[in-house]
């Protein structure tokens, strides 16, 4: 996520990016908008047996899949400073990062919310997405960690992989630290939840960042931003070979994703 915060050679009107709900009922079960459903009908189902619907009101969970496709060509929009969450300000948002061989990040991350999100609505959770499609600009970072709140979820999971110096290895799940809005104790036990979800789906833990896979930060508006429980996942490092390997391959993100699916389950007791 880190390495290529690029500024793109064209130039446009700066944007003012929109959060756009897309969900059923606001994102997730019955009549979802038709864009939002449109955009994710192409992502497979999950193969594995789904859980059992548990009876009551379904929760919300908000999935954030990192960057947009149109970020480089509007400069102007994604650079423009917006606050950080601690009393600073940073860019709205970056481009992201790539494989060696050109699979970028913010396909990776909207092809792995819309597994996530079939996993989430097959077990009875309402998904919101804070983009509806991989072709706009933005949101920016602390409309993006907002949303949770404005949408009434339970948690929120940001979805991204590292674009680190190659040799670097394997997947970290950052919280904010210090604590903001009281939400810590249970970011951390988000983000442990996730960690270890994805390192019994086989997964190595990033020996290069943090500590253990974990990763306290405080300088991602998204997650200083954020009043409900939340996480960022960094699924991989896409300058590495191995990781990219996986990134790039279908089966690889399904793996993922049903990792990320049933550590956001576990943590809603679902």
């Amino acid at each position: 996520m880190r390495a290529l915060i690029r500024s793109a050679a064209l130039a446009a009107p700066p944007v003012v990016p929109v959060l756009v709900v897309a969900a059923l009922l606001c994102a997730g079960c019955a009549a979802p908008p038709a864009t939002a459903r449109s955009a994710v009908a192409a992502t497979p189902e999950p193969a594995a047996t789904t859980r059992p619907v548990a009876a009551g009101p379904a929760p919300v969970v908000l999935l954030d899949p990192g960057h947009n496709g149109g970020n480089a060509t509007h400069p102007a929009a994604v650079n423009r400073q917006v606050p950080d969450g601690r009393g600073g300000t940073k860019p709205c948002n970056t481009t992201g990062t790539s494989t060696d061989d050109g699979y970028a990040e913010h396909a990776f991350t909207w092809d792995l919310a819309g597994r996530v999100r079939a996993r989430l609505e097959a077990a009875g959770v309402r998904v919101v997405l804070t983009r509806p499609d991989d072709d706009g600009v933005g949101p920016c970072v602390d409309v993006r960690g907002a949303a949770g709140g404005r949408a009434g979820a339970a948690l929120a999971v940001s979805l991204h992989a590292d674009g680190a110096a190659a040799a670097a290895h394997g997947f970290h799940v950052a919280y904010a630290e210090p604590a903001v809005h009281g939400t810590g104790p249970e970011s951390l036990r988000l983000a442990t939840g996730l960690r270890d979800a994805l390192r019994a789906a086989g997964f190595a833990t990033a020996g290069y960042i943090g500590r253990d896979g974990l990763d306290g930060r405080d300088d991602l508006a998204g997650l200083n931003s954020s009043t409900v429980p939340t996480a960022l996942v960094e699924a991989g490092n896409m300058r590495n070979a191995g990781d990219a390997a996986v990134l790039r391959d279908a089966a690889g993100r399904d793996r993922i994703a049903a990792a990320v699916a049933a550590a956001v389950l576990a943590r809603l007791g679902r």
